[in-house]
Formats: C-alpha cells, sequence, structure tokens
C-alpha cells in the first residue's frame, strides 16, 4: 500500500496497459481515476476497483480541463492514452498525420499542462510512449514522429520543474500484448496475406527476447516512477524492449 493517499489520474484507463495500470494502482493503495472516450469500458474497468471514471477526448483543451475538474487535485498523472495506424508515408494523408500528433502527443501536452496547475506541492508525471519514440519504424512515420514528440516534451518540461518536486518521466515498451497490437496483427495479416499466426508472430521478432511484452511491465514500471524511491529519476526513458533499444 505504497502509495495510500495518493490520487492518480489515467488517461486511455479503458483497456489494455491503461486497464492494467489501472489495477496495479489500486493495488498499491491509490485512489484511481480512470479517463477514455468509452463510458462502457471505462465503468468495466472502473467498478470492480471502486475507482472513480470521467470521460474524457485527450485531444480536446476543454474536455481535458473538465477531466482534471471531474478528477480533482491529482498526484501523479498517467497520460497513457494513444493510437496508432500504419501506411507508407506516400499514402499518408494530412488528415491521419494530424490524427496521430493529435492524441499522441497533443494529449499528453494538454495532460501535463493542465497537470501542474493543480499540484498540490510534489507531483509525478508519467507518460506511456513507444520504442517508437526511441528509433524508426517503417510505414509508422506519423506514429513515431509524435511519439519522439513525447520523449522532447518530457526532457524538457523535467527541467523546468526540477526544483519543484515534480518529476516527469516516459516508458517506453515495444509491442505489448494488448489489444491495439490485436489491431495491428490484423492489418499486417489483411495487408500481406500471412495469417494472423505469422503476423503476431513477425512482431514477436522485433523484440530480442522474441516476444510480445505485458501490460504489467509497464504498470510495475510506473509504480517505480510513482514511489519515493524514483524521486531521482526525472527526464528518463525506461525503455521495456528487451534490449532492442
Amino acid at each position: 500500500m505504497m502509495l495510500q493517499g495518493k490520487r492518480v489520474l489515467i488517461t486511455g484507463g479503458g483497456s489494455g496497459a491503461g486497464a492494467d495500470l489501472a489495477r496495479g494502482f489500486a493495488g498499491a493503495g491509490a485512489e484511481v481515476v480512470i479517463a477514455g472516450r468509452r463510458e462502457d469500458a471505462l465503468r468495466r474497468v472502473a467498478q470492480p476497483l471502486g475507482a472513480a471514471w470521467v470521460q474524457a477526448d485527450v485531444t480536446d483543451e476543454g474536455s481535458v480541463a473538465a477531466m482534471f475538474r471531474a478528477a480533482g487535485p491529482c498526484d501523479i498523472v498517467i497520460a497513457n492514452a494513444g493510437a496508432a495506424e500504419s501506411g507508407v508515408m506516400a499514402k499518408t494523408t494530412l488528415a491521419q498525420w494530424n490524427a496521430m500528433i493529435a492524441v499522441n502527443l497533443t494529449g499528453v501536452f494538454l495532460t501535463f499542462r493542465e497537470a501542474l496547475g493543480q499540484f498540490r506541492g510534489e507531483g509525478r508525471l508519467i507518460a506511456v510512449a513507444s520504442t517508437a519514440a526511441l528509433k524508426g519504424y517503417a510505414k509508422v512515420a506519423p506514429y513515431a514522429a509524435a511519439k519522439h514528440g513525447v520523449v522532447g516534451l518530457v526532457r524538457s518540461l523535467a527541467l523546468e520543474v526540477a526544483r519543484k518536486g515534480i518529476t516527469v518521466n516516459a516508458i517506453c515498451p515495444g509491442f505489448l500484448d494488448t489489444p491495439m497490437t490485436d489491431h495491428s496483427v490484423r492489418v499486417i495479416a489483411e495487408k500481406t496475406g500471412k495469417s494472423l499466426a505469422e503476423a503476431r508472430a513477425a512482431l514477436e521478432q522485433l523484440s530480442p527476447q522474441g516476444r510480445l511484452y505485458q501490460p504489467s511491465e509497464v504498470t510495475a514500471a510506473a509504480l517505480y516512477l510513482a514511489s519515493g524511491a524514483a524521486s531521482g529519476v526525472n527526464g528518463a526513458c525506461l525503455s521495456i524492449s528487451g534490449g532492442e533499444v
């Protein structure tokens, strides 16, 4: 119960890594608030945990402000909401580019900016990014550009708040065993003619360990970054990639 008395807000909390983060922080004693766009998904995650939930769109400035008003003062804010699309650059539309930047980068900016104004002294800001924040992957240029932007934001903001008792860090996992990756597997299979098993194996082989990573590994990293043991960890990008980056 190392986080007893702390309130954590987790965006994208209705599924995948966000849902696992909610369970992990609730188990550590924190008061959990999850946010996302789908009310039914939020409710399914929040109710068994006794957590609060709020509908919000992290790409909308007014919605983010309303999210924090509903959540109340938070000690830990995890910007986890994100989305991924794939396609060759030559066929990427401006709308697709803007969508990837909006949810994966602007959403983190809006969430962190609003969080700074409501911290009660010390605070923890954590962005769930990706190995795509640290290297390139073919056919996901807008996504990778947005995630690289998150790392720049994290490192710059960390220096701004270093003397205020606030830390800002990123977690950069490889492909996670989540519904988002399941979607990627289906897209690969449709576009290449591979079976679902072959498409999944192709993603697994991007890891030196030959596997997808578990959401619980992201949660463990976030719990560390939120703890007193990580008070000197600021501007870091923790890679969960088996040595890929």
